[in-house]
């Protein structure tokens, strides 16, 4: 990469403007639809940056930058669409330094940044707060989120911002302009280190498992680059620990270290379908009970973690008691009802409940299938994955078949094959059914996403509930799927007659 210029557009300044001061007003988004990537744009656009940009395929993010009047072109990269007038050009991580607008920009002297780079300028300085973790960083970041904005509302004080990896569905974006005294919350990808370019005020870790390992290789690399993540923020501030977060990991901080289960105290205080009620007890406070509107024992983790840090660090300087400030960020962890592609209702369509996840890790589908059942108790349970990359595929074949035991049917669709290109183990849909046959379960290879949502439809009885996993493009067959069970409903309601 070219460094040219980069170390002035790093260069210290504070207040308001710093982003402003730190970056040109004329930028360029290779990769532009990434959940990351569009949420920055949306940031700057906000901040009154002149922005373009390009991406493979349309989709919702593109949809939302182009809502906001930033032109984004679509289809094939090509050189000519990098402006003469542009002076930033800002890549996602799966756009490499080939890409004929990264290379053109090269070829001018111009700066480029990845992603992760241009979020370690954005966030305000000593109010950013960052959440990582193998698992429960979208979700986690936005209970964050939430909870600061329930201080904020409490205290009178400027309201936060977010950047996060996935919509909130209440407020239709990936990403909110927080007031210019608010705090920040954002989310921090473990993926080719990105999170190495932040340093934050505090920080979540939810928990640290293998993965990635077509980049990392082995879980101690992992633990590593988590280790180097934890000592980046700031001495002054607030580490927040899941319970198994590995010790060395949080022994590299440099900071106040809170752990769930050790400083944080979990009570919990009854479940309903699935949603759960608890009391978080810190060092000097306690919330009043908390009344979660997202399934799953394992949010109960997140918004604990996410409670923990609000109060924690928010709390200094909110002019609020202990009492006041846990009450606020309560208040506001309950009114998070969850984000696009989290355990996302798709409908009911004649007693068949439809619920789209971005499971794609077998920790990720166990959780999420247990989820299900406490959910839709005693109902069948019917699923479609999508695999999301032949390694991770391939490392996991095992763990995906243990993983999707709670299932009564199990679809596989063809394998999301992202960085496909630097995978050295291949697995896909074949492999998987294979194992799941000879585990004893009901298992059928899907084909692509339109043929698997046909499929899937076909089968599903009434009642049952039926869940879309993966963090591919399978989200994007769910016109398709609707339009298939309701036709489905429609031709027996006629046979009935």
């Amino acid at each position: 990469m070219n460094e040219t210029n980069i170390p002035e557009l790093r260069a210290a300044s504070s207040g308001a403007n710093a982003t402003r001061a730190r970056l040109p007003s004329r930028v360029h988004f290779v990769g532009a639809g990434g959940a990351g990537l569009s949420g920055a744009a949306l940031l700057l656009l906000e901040r009154g940056h002149q922005l373009s940009g390009h991406d493979r395929a349309v989709s919702g993010f593109v949809d939302a930058l182009r809502a906001r009047g930033m032109p984004v072109a679509v289809g094939q990269s090509d050189a000519r669409l990098l402006g003469h007038d542009v002076q930033l050009v800002v890549r996602s991580a799966a756009i490499g330094l080939d890409d004929p607008q990264v290379a053109e920009a090269l070829r001018r002297g111009l700066p480029v940044l990845k992603y992760a780079e241009l979020l370690g300028l954005l966030g305000p300085e000593r109010r950013t707060l960052a959440v990582a973790g193998t698992h429960g960083k979208t979700t986690s970041s936005w209970l964050v989120f939430h909870a600061l904005r329930g201080i904020a509302h409490a205290a009178g004080a400027d309201a936060p911002g977010a950047l996060v990896g996935g919509s909130c569905r209440v407020i239709g974006s990936n990403a909110v302009p927080g007031g210019a005294r608010g705090w920040f919350a954002c989310e921090a990808c473990e993926y080719d280190r990105s999170f190495l370019q932040l340093a934050p005020e505090g920080a979540i870790v939810t928990n640290v498992e293998a993965d990635h390992l077509d980049y990392y290789g082995s879980l101690a690399a992992i633990e590593e680059a988590f280790a180097r993540f934890v000592d980046r923020v700031h001495p002054e501030g607030l580490l927040v620990v899941g319970r198994e977060v590995p010790a060395r990991v949080e022994h590299a901080a440099r900071c106040a270290v809170w752990r769930l289960g050790r400083e944080l105290h979990v009570d919990l205080l009854g479940e309903s379908q699935g949603r759960f009620r608890f009391r978080l007890r810190g060092p000097g406070w306690a919330t009043p009970p908390v009344a979660l509107a997202i399934p799953g024992a394992f949010n109960v983790d997140n918004a604990a973690l996410a409670l923990a840090l609000a109060v924690g660090l928010a709390g200094r300087t909110s002019g609020l008691s202990p009492a006041e400030c846990a009450d606020g960020a309560a208040r506001g962890v309950q009114r998070y009802v969850g984000a696009a592609r989290r355990f996302e209702p798709w409908g009911t369509f004649g007693g068949i409940e439809l619920v789209h996840d971005y499971a794609h890790h077998p920790t990720e589908v166990r959780v999420t299938l247990e989820a299900a059942r406490r959910a839709f108790a005693g109902k069948p349970l019917h699923v479609l994955f999508q695999p999301h990359q032949h390694s991770r595929t391939a490392r996991f074949l095992d763990e995906f078949v243990d993983a999707l035991r709670g299932a009564d049917r199990v679809l596989v669709a063809d394998v999301y094959g992202a960085r496909q290109h630097i995978d050295r183990e291949a697995a896909g849909a074949p492999e998987l059914v294979a194992r799941l046959r000879r585990a004893g379960l009901d298992a059928l290879e899907a084909g692509s996403p339109s043929a698997a949502v046909k499929l899937l439809a076909a089968g599903l009885p009434s009642p049952c509930a039926a869940l879309i996993l993966g963090a591919g493009d399978i989200d994007l067959a769910h016109d398709e799927l609707i339009e298939a069970v309701a036709l489905r409903g429609s031709a027996a309601r006629l046979a009935r007659a």
